[in-house]
């Protein structure tokens, strides 16, 4: 019903918020908003406020048509490499003969679509053959794709290394920490030719024991029953995942918006007097992360309850007790694949010190295969985002497949 309810209030508010973009648009392209015509300014702000104000379910494009290689720009294309049920294994194929790093960039499935990435796929393009896991809203897959877990997406990340080829390097955002280093293990365990040079962990939840976060503590407080009860809800029949169980991408947006409101609060104040005072420059910037904020997407309910139970709950990997499809994960099988890991001294999501946990199970490898760094200054987001993850961030990734390339 949670999902049934949602739907129909966003298809009634549907046509006001079409009148208010229109309105506030002819308001702006008919001349009527002269800098000294306060009233008409704050009414467009309004106006541009509730058109504003839902969310959508459409993929944002991301954007990126050329890139700077060395000191000349070349053309980039999106091509799918390959396109299973739940995502896509997107190549941004450059116009350029020089031979790059294969990076495989793991993006979260944590209610975001991967073009949340699109900085960080920009700055990796720079040096890197780059390739992305575009992940598929759950509400658009229909029920004959089947079920789609937390090993599901293990095995996705294994197969898109597998597709890519040897000598390629893998770097996952958040969420993915912990299944990429599961898919780096069991490929370790295999001697798979595949398995990857070099594993960047940024900002993943490796270890929730480590200086619990808020979203850490809800995790531990209510058993997984709750979950599934209070979080999950069937999509609606009017979308091709009809009757499909999932964790719908509103949900998570609120719990994410809910951290930190009164700072969401702020932004859309300053906003609305950006637009009064006419601030196009820091008006367009709030539109540009807000319409890819609020682009929201739902998970398969299985692989998010999942999630909770064995990264959250259970912490399975840190204590030796994860299982993919029956097979035990041995992260101390890992040789051959150099690892960094990375942490924002202020990220209030995945806290310091989780991600780094990954450098105690890989005791496999030298110790100067393991890295950690710890950006000062750097939230969530600013871990792959921005100029912290442009200027500080990135070198050190480069600088280890470059060292692991050969």
């Amino acid at each position: 019903m949670l999902y049934s309810s949602y739907q129909t209030m966003m298809d009634l508010s549907a046509p006001w918020r079409r009148a208010a973009a229109l309105s506030s648009t002819w308001l702006e392209s008919a001349g009527a908003l002269p800098r000294e015509a306060q009233g008409f300014r704050r009414l467009s702000a309004a106006l541009d406020l509730i058109a504003r104000s839902g969310t959508t379910h459409t993929r944002p494009a991301y954007g990126i048509d050329k890139v700077m290689l060395g000191n000349r720009e070349v053309a980039v294309r999106e091509r799918a490499a390959l396109t299973l049920p739940f995502g896509t294994l997107l190549h941004f194929q450059k116009d350029a003969t020089e031979e790059q790093p294969k990076m495989l960039l793991v993006a979260p499935m944590s209610g975001h679509f991967a073009t949340l990435l699109r900085g960080t796929v920009k700055t990796l393009l720079r040096d890197h053959d780059v390739y992305v896991t575009d992940w598929h809203n759950a509400r658009d897959v229909p029920m004959r794709a089947g079920r789609f877990a937390l090993d599901d997406f293990v095995a996705y990340v294994m197969h898109f290394l597998e597709h890519i080829g040897p000598a390629g390097h893998v770097l996952a955002v958040c969420q993915p920490a912990v299944p990429v280093l599961v898919a780096a293990a069991l490929m370790a365990q295999d001697n798979n030719p595949a398995q990857p040079r070099s594993m960047t962990l940024m900002a993943g939840p490796i270890d929730t024991r480590y200086n619990p976060s808020k979203v850490n503590q809800l995790a531990k407080t209510k058993p997984i029953e709750w979950f599934e009860r209070k979080m999950i809800s069937a999509v609606p029949w009017q979308f091709k995942g009809a009757g499909r169980r999932s964790y719908p991408g509103f949900v998570q947006l609120a719990a994410f918006m809910s951290m930190n409101l009164e700072r969401h609060i702020k932004a859309h104040e300053r906003y609305y007097q950006d637009v009064v005072e006419g601030n196009t420059a820091r008006a367009a910037a709030h539109r540009t992360f807000y319409d890819e904020y609020f682009a929201v997407m739902d998970l398969p309910a299985e692989f998010y309850l999942q999630t909770v139970q064995s990264v959250f709950q259970d912490h399975d990997l840190p204590q030796g007790r994860m299982r993919w499809r029956g097979v035990k994960v041995e992260p101390k099988a890992i040789h051959r694949t150099a690892l960094l890991t990375v942490e924002g001294e202020l990220d209030d999501i995945c806290t310091s010190g989780q991600t780094m946990a990954a450098l105690d199970l890989c005791v496999g490898l030298r110790p100067a295969m393991r890295r950690h760094h710890l950006q000062t200054g750097a939230g969530h987001y600013g871990v792959f985002n921005g100029k912290r993850w442009t200027n500080e961030i990135y070198p050190r990734v480069r600088a280890l497949v470059q060292g692991n390339s050969r």
